[in-house]
C-alpha cells in the first residue's frame, strides 16, 4: 500500500506542475495578478499615526540577491518552481531601496553601512560612530568627529532601548549604535594598539559597558530565530 500512495502523491505533484504551466500560458493569468495588485495599491490607505516604538531588524549582508536566493528556495521546497514564489516581506505596503557605499570606498563594510543607517551620515570604511573626518585607524582623528545614534535619539526621547545580536555585541553592525572607533577592529583593550592608548581611546567593549543609555543588550540566537518565525516575516 505504501508504494501506492508514494504514486498517488508523484501523480499530483505532477498534475500540480501541469495546471501551473497551463495557467502561465494563459496572458489572463498575468493581467489577473497585475489588476490584483494595482488594486490592491489603489485601496492603500497610508498610516500617519505617530509610532509609539520602533523595531528595526537588519538581516545583515542581505543584499537583493540574498532575498532572491531565499524566495526561490521558499518555492521549491513547496515543489514549485521557486520564482515566482512570494515572501511576506514582498507585500509590505512600503519598501525602498538604498544605495550602500562608503565615502572613500566604493564597496563598504558593514561598520560604514551600520553607521549610515542607525546615524544618518556616512563615512569611511571601518569606522564606527564617527563622520568621514575621522580616518580609520587614526585615533586622533575620531576625537570631535563622534555622531550620535537613533538608540541615542530614542534615549533622549524618554524610551527604552535595546540591542538583540545573533553576532557578538561589539561587532560593527550593532556597535554601530553605541560606540564611537576609528577602527571597528578595537574590540577590547587588548586589541588597541599603542597609539590609541597613548591618545585616549577606548575599546568598543569598554564603550558597552560604561554605556547608560542601554536597557537590555542580548546575544541569543535561538530568542531571535523564534521571534522571527512568530512574525512570520519569510
Amino acid at each position: 500500500m505504501a508504494w501506492i500512495r508514494t504514486v498517488g502523491v508523484l501523480l499530483l505533484l505532477a498534475l500540480g506542475s501541469s495546471i501551473a504551466k497551463v495557467e502561465e500560458e494563459d496572458p489572463e493569468y498575468w493581467r489577473s495578478q497585475a489588476r490584483s495588485t494595482l488594486k490592491t495599491r489603489l485601496h492603500h490607505k497610508p498610516n500617519t499615526n505617530v509610532a509609539k516604538n520602533v523595531i528595526l531588524f537588519v538581516g545583515d549582508g542581505m543584499s537583493i540577491t540574498t532575498i532572491t536566493a531565499a524566495r526561490i528556495l521558499k518555492g521549491q521546497l513547496r515543489n514549485q518552481s521557486g520564482e515566482d514564489s512570494v515572501m511576506t516581506m514582498d507585500t509590505f505596503p512600503n519598501v525602498g531601496m538604498i544605495k550602500t557605499y562608503s565615502v572613500d570606498f566604493q564597496i563598504p563594510d558593514s561598520a560604514a553601512t551600520a553607521t549610515a543607517y542607525l546615524c544618518g551620515v556616512k563615512t569611511n570604511l571601518n569606522t564606527l560612530g564617527v563622520n568621514a573626518a575621522a580616518r580609520n585607524g587614526v585615533c586622533k582623528s575620531q576625537k570631535g568627529n563622534e555622531v550620535t545614534s537613533i538608540l541615542k535619539w530614542a534615549k533622549d526621547a524618554k524610551k527604552s532601548v535595546g540591542i538583540v545580536s545573533t553576532t557578538r555585541i561589539q561587532h560593527a553592525t550593532p556597535a554601530a549604535a553605541y560606540s564611537h572607533s576609528a577602527s571597528r577592529k578595537w574590540y577590547g583593550d587588548a586589541d588597541l594598539p599603542a597609539s590609541a592608548k597613548r591618545d585616549g581611546c577606548t575599546d568598543i567593549s569598554a564603550q558597552l559597558i560604561n554605556n547608560t543609555d542601554i536597557d537590555v543588550s542580548l546575544i541569543n540566537l535561538l530568542f531571535v530565530f523564534n521571534f522571527i518565525l512568530n512574525l512570520k516575516i519569510f
